[in-house]
């Protein structure tokens, strides 16, 4: 009887875990429930079967030290209450999802069910993104697009552009993946339709750090397939992308002298960087405190500002590297560093040790999308922001599980 209880909970586990990422596409509220209940029916199988809740994790000990210094580093924050609820507990909650995604995603029946979840969030986000350029409100949220220097940017069911770009450019190497190196046939001309759906998706959004993103995405393709049309088809794509710009862009351009950091960044992030800067040279060891960096902005912003924009009282660094050594210091980020570099250097061990061509297409694709949510966290501090950061934790999970990924 409790066999079939704890395989009850376990299948019930999964098949929460798995809906995450196609729920990310309709709202916040939808992968928080499944992420909470699907961790809670997987804690409560491992209980209840005595078995050991998590197994050993190579990226373990470096958690454990970044949480410690999450939590001492609350003693600089300006509001204890944002540094426990929107700091600690949020990272409480996005490293459970990392263990149990490892644990639960066994087999490659388990792994293609996450696949069509990723697959369907994509379809759904990219329809979104076409009806409501051509509607004027997207299906799901009845968002109205953006328009910026006189184009209309998608953002779907997002609150904007930019944080749908994360979750589009973080999810479809998955798909492009498989559809590139695996998949025959049907499958494949699916697959195809989905990658190029979603990257017309991204198009929409236009959003220069997730087209960046997906750029770098097909050269990683590219250099660890040593596929040279791929190649060749990038270096076609840089030669013409000056001719495919869009005329307001070129005059916007012009209007910041080409300048590459300006042209990526806009003022007001750089900006942003330079304050950024200030908190860090205060606070260089443990930061200002987990969760407090928007409280704490107004604080050491400059007098005047960066090419005199004004920046909000409230603000996030829109870089991924310096929010987080503003916010735990250089030895948080130091250590999260050190989580990176465990955690792909797991990723190419397991994926040499790989023989099922299957499952190493996918953990070549999941480790690439790792590196895109990294490239898009160059401007995006997206690993802060509540909608899209569980992407990163879920796949840096789903990494670990092909340790153990039965065939």
């Amino acid at each position: 009887m409790m066999k079939k209880i704890g395989t009850c909970l376990d299948t019930a586990a999964y098949c929460l875990i798995a809906l995450i990422p196609f729920s990310m596409a309709i709202a916040p509220a939808p992968a928080t429930v499944f992420l909470g209940v699907g961790c809670f029916f997987f804690l409560l199988k491992r209980i209840l079967s005595r078995e050991r809740i998590f197994s050993p994790n190579p990226l373990a000990f470096p958690l454990l030290l970044f949480i410690v210094i999450s939590c001492l580093s609350v003693i600089n924050s300006v509001d204890l209450k944002d540094s426990f609820n929107g700091g600690i507990s949020r990272l409480l909650y996005q490293v459970l999802l990392f263990f149990v995604v490892s644990e639960v995603i066994t087999s490659r029946k388990r792994l293609q069910g996450v696949v069509a979840s990723v697959a369907l969030g994509l379809l759904l986000a990219s329809f979104d993104c076409f009806w409501q350029v051509t509607n004027g409100r997207d299906f799901i949220m009845k968002y109205a697009p953006v328009v910026n220097i006189g184009i209309v940017r998608a953002t779907a069911s997002f609150k904007d552009s930019n944080t749908l770009g994360v979750y589009l450019s973080g999810f479809v190497p998955l798909v492009m993946g498989l559809a590139l190196y695996h998949f025959k046939g049907a499958k494949k001309i699916g697959f195809l339709g989905i990658t190029l759906i979603t990257l017309a998706g991204v198009v929409l959004t236009y959003s220069r750090p997730t087209l960046l993103a997906v750029y770098v995405s097909l050269l990683v393709f590219g250099i660890a397939r040593k596929g040279k049309m791929l190649l060749g088809f990038l270096i076609v794509l840089t030669l013409l992308a000056p001719f495919l710009i869009p005329a307001s862009v070129k005059e916007w351009a012009r209007g910041v002298d080409y300048n590459p950091l300006r042209f990526m960044c806009n003022d007001d992030r750089i900006a942003a960087y330079r304050n950024s800067l200030n908190m860090i040279r205060a606070h260089p060891v443990i930061g200002v405190g987990t969760g407090a960096f928007m409280k704490s902005y107004k604080y050491y912003k400059e007098f005047p500002e960066y090419r005199g924009v004004v920046t909000p009282g409230e603000m996030k660094a829109h870089n991924n590297f310096l929010h987080m050594a503003a916010e735990v210091g250089f030895l948080g980020l130091g250590i999260f560093l050190w989580l990176l570099y465990r955690l792909f250097r797991e990723a190419g061990r397991v994926y040499r040790a790989l023989s099922d061509t299957y499952l190493k297409v996918a953990a070549l694709s999941a480790a690439v999308c790792l590196v895109s949510f990294l490239v898009n966290g160059l401007t995006e501090s997206s690993l802060f922001y509540s909608r899209v950061a569980i992407l990163f934790w879920y796949v840096a999970g789903l990494l670990l599980a092909f340790r153990n990924m039965r065939s």
